[in-house]
């Protein structure tokens, strides 16, 4: 049983975009946990007083419509407030994105939370701490082997061999979707179709740009979502810092090349 020493609050926060400065709050829920064990669970709908982008509300589910007669968070924030207020707070992927956007609405409603003498535990965190990605888990997961003498090139490159093998034999035919929820294709024993699921979107080597709606699109720092040529266009000492910056030559030739064909 877990022990708690203070009520224990799990949330979850739906919103118009993954910017936590620009994008809103369109959905929270709270599940509060009292020192005695009793739980109580609360959902508030809110209107972000901007649109939804479309290709969002896909993925959550919530459209303009939903939350058109939802109250704003000013009038709600103070309510949440009080619910998660001196709480030990655990999320999934919070320290990133939820708690972050959750005290940029409070602050921007001028509403006083602190975060101090708390415990915040994230989920994913602990998820990507004790589940590893790498190698060796990979060989054990899908071959059920220990990889012995582990960073040997040959043992490696065998271990990879197989559980490629592997893993076309578990995927086959099953369909593949990006983090927004887009589908990319299927997985199939053709070598052709795998490589333009997984890498239909790709522009360079590292993914500083991909393919967004056909449309070259930073994939990284300030202007991450942002069509290429329309930042260059306004910013071409963005450009400059790329070229003069510690990227690969691949990288860099992506970019001479987008930019040459505005």
């Amino acid at each position: 049983m877990l022990k708690i020493n203070k009520p224990l609050v799990f949330f979850d926060i739906e919103s118009t975009g993954l910017d936590i400065i620009n994008d809103k709050i369109i959905e929270i829920t709270i599940l509060k946990i009292s020192i005695t064990g009793e739980k109580k669970i609360f959902t508030f709908k809110i209107n972000p007083g901007i649109s939804i982008p479309l290709e969002n509300s896909k993925i959550h589910g919530i459209y303009d419509k939903d939350v058109k007669n939802s109250p704003s968070f000013r009038k709600v924030g103070n309510k949440i407030k009080q619910l998660i207020n001196n709480c030990d707070l655990v999320g999934f992927n919070i320290l990133k994105f939820d708690l972050p956007i959750l005290i940029e609405e409070f602050r921007n409603n001028k509403i006083n939370f602190s975060i101090k003498n708390i415990n915040i535990i994230d989920v994913q965190k602990l998820y990507h701490l004790m589940e590893k990605r790498n190698l060796s888990s990979a060989y054990k997961f899908y071959c059920n082997k220990t990889l012995k003498n582990s960073h040997s090139s040959f043992n490696d490159t065998n271990a990879t061999y197989e559980i490629f093998i592997n893993q076309l034999e578990k995927y086959n035919k099953e369909e593949v979707f990006d983090l927004k929820g887009n589908k990319m294709g299927k997985i199939s024993k053709n070598l052709n179709e795998i490589n333009n699921t997984l890498n239909n979107n790709m522009i360079d080597l590292e993914g500083r740009f991909i393919m967004e709606n056909n449309v070259p699109t930073f994939n990284f720092g300030k202007y991450k979502g942002k069509k290429i040529k329309e930042i260059l266009k306004k910013h071409p000492e963005y450009y400059n810092w790329i070229i003069k910056g510690k990227f690969s030559n691949d990288t860099k030739e992506k970019i001479k090349k987008i930019k040459n064909n505005q």
